[in-house]
């Protein structure tokens, strides 16, 4: 397991370590020099490698394993919210109106209230209106996004501001929900978000900057050490992350190892891809690189914009006409995703239901065909319906599986908003981690914070009993029922561990130098406070990161 007579800075005894080479966790101490780990054997052989100037850090049984990196996270945006009208702590409508009208109350210059957070299941139909809005800030305007970034809730001022009204036509790519007599009554789906969205004073790029760091605060002390922005680019009250990112990494604050998923505008063509190579040159500093590129296919179920093969059903369980959206005409697609490939670009899809699962593995097929086989690591992030026929499409692809495990699982929005309309048949085809894994797919995995919580241990906790964590929102209440979520799609601890490490790690092009605990690697790596291999499966949620360390050094160490 390797050894070495030179002095370690610091070393970790007293545990196990999930090394991530083998399924279960091993006893042994690890000794790390230079920022990178010297040696992983047995305690008697890593002691001596220490003399008085060395850290030896007592695991006291718990248990170490490498850094966690999140495949698909949005850092820039969840940490400006963190700083703004932060909603994503409340969990019913009149907690959500009490801390708008407080930011309100404690912001009286600010032109517009903005922030996000709110989840669709508080309100009747997943559609809160502008009235509850008008109640606590009538003399404002107000918009504030929904914690899956689908969806955004505004207040009459906003509607106003922007000059949308009953006679605005939808966009092609969103939805206005509306009153009997066509007003907007209060909630924005996808692409009509922007109709309000445009006329909102973004964050400014030291806002944008300290969001970032404070974001980057936040995945340390839950263990991620490097993560893939999957939304590079500059949008509606955002600055361009671009710039944020590369300062951060210039200037060294930035200390995770980040990859940037340059956004592809759907709104355009081919025309756009000489910018993005341009883009992807110019956007490497430091730890941070920009060399993938996000499409987003689709969108999400609850609002009935996912792409599906067939189509969603009414609240009596009939067929509607709506099969939801492809972003991208799939014609389009496939070229853009072959020219892209052939200009060795990863290639990072949004792809939720069904015919946005299926269109994209057509697109990456032809590729394939007429580009042969490269090393560009081309993953699907969400797969929330996968038809049964495309399983096997991953592996023989050579596509991942990019998994956001804590939304399998029942909670009010997937019972109320998602289920019905989708019905029982196509229900059971939902987040199949189990049948992909067994069919040979690698499995790689991400949060989409802000859209749900970016602890990964409440991921790994899903992943394994497909139950919601306890304080997640969504988890019953103490001595409630939990009943799991098509258990048969379970994986087991060491397979959800490995998507949370080395999985994210291949797909980070990261794998030679992070993802498991060897000589040689980087010492970037979490201290737990418990082995959750020792515990019940149902306590794994109840793990705590004590240590996060990059290059060996303590970038987070929890209080107490």
């Amino acid at each position: 397991m390797g050894s070495s007579s030179q002095r370690a800075d610091t070393v970790f005894v007293g545990g196990k370590v999930f090394t991530g080479t083998s399924r279960a966790p091993v006893r042994a101490a690890v000794a790390v020099a230079g920022g990178k780990i010297l040696a992983v054997a047995d305690e008697s052989e890593v002691r001596p490698l220490a003399d008085r100037a060395t850290e030896v850090v007592d695991l006291a049984g718990g248990l170490l394993l490498p850094g966690f990196q999140d495949a698909h996270v949005h850092p820039v945006v969840a940490g400006v919210q963190m700083l703004g009208c932060d909603l994503s702590g409340a969990r019913s409508a009149d907690e959500y109106l009490a801390v708008v009208a407080a930011y309100a109350g404690e912001h009286p210059r600010a032109d517009w209230i903005r922030g996000g957070g709110w989840s669709m299941d508080a309100f009747p139909g997943g559609t809160p209106t502008r009235a509850m809005l008008d109640a606590v800030v009538p003399d404002r305007p107000v918009l504030l996004t929904n914690r899956d970034g689908h969806g955004a809730w505004a207040n009459t001022r906003a509607f106003e501001r922007a000059g949308v009204g009953r006679d605005t036509p939808d966009p092609a790519d969103g939805r206005i929900e509306r009153e009997p007599d066509g007003t907007p009554a209060g909630t924005l789906q996808e692409g009509a978000m922007e109709l309000v969205a445009r006329h909102v004073p973004g964050a400014t790029p030291d806002e944008a900057h300290a969001g970032l760091l404070a974001a980057q605060r936040h995945l340390f002390s839950l263990g991620v050490t490097a993560w893939q922005d999957a939304m590079i680019g500059a949008f509606p009250a955002q600055p361009d992350n671009y710039g944020v990112y590369l300062r951060a990494a210039r200037e060294g604050s930035l200390k995770a190892r980040v990859v940037g998923a340059l956004w592809w505008d759907r709104e355009r063509g081919l025309e756009q891809i000489p910018e993005i190579e341009e883009r992807r040159r110019g956007g490497r500093a430091g730890r941070f690189n920009a060399t993938s590129v996000k499409i987003m296919q689709d969108g999400i179920a609850e609002n009935f914009t996912a792409g599906m093969l067939e189509p969603y059903l009414d609240g009596c369980g009939c067929a509607t006409a709506n099969s939801g959206l492809s972003f991208v005409e799939p014609a389009l697609l496939r070229e853009a995703v072959r020219i892209l490939d052939r200009s060795g670009f990863q290639l990072h899809f949004h792809a939720l239901g069904d015919r946005a699962v299926r269109e994209v593995l057509d697109a990456l097929e032809a590729a394939l065909a007429a580009n042969g086989a490269n090393d560009n690591r081309h993953h699907l992030a969400h797969l929330q319906v996968v038809h049964p026929d495309d399983i096997g499409r991953f592996a023989r692809l050579g596509a991942a599986a990019n998994i956001q495990a804590l939304w399998a699982a029942h909670e009010p929005q997937m019972d109320e908003l998602t289920i019905p309309f989708l019905g029982p048949r196509r229900a059971a085809l939902q987040y199949p981690f189990g049948d992909l894994a067994r069919a040979g797919t690698r499995l790689v995995a991400g949060s989409d914070w802000s859209v749900s919580s970016p602890n990964p241990l409440w991921g790994v906790h899903v992943a394994v009993n497909r139950t919601v964590p306890d304080g997640e929102a969504g988890a019953p209440a103490p001595g409630g029922v939990r009943e799991p979520f098509f258990p048969e799609q379970a994986l087991t601890l060491s397979q959800a561990l490995t998507a949370y490490t080395a999985g994210s790690a291949w797909v980070n092009h990261l794998d030679e130098v992070t993802g498991t605990v060897e000589p040689g690697k980087y010492a970037d790596l979490a201290v737990l406070d418990r082995d959750p291999f020792a515990l019940p499966a149902e306590e794994i949620g109840d793990v705590r990161v004590l240590r996060t360390y990059v290059d060996g050094e303590p970038v987070h160490i929890a209080a107490g």
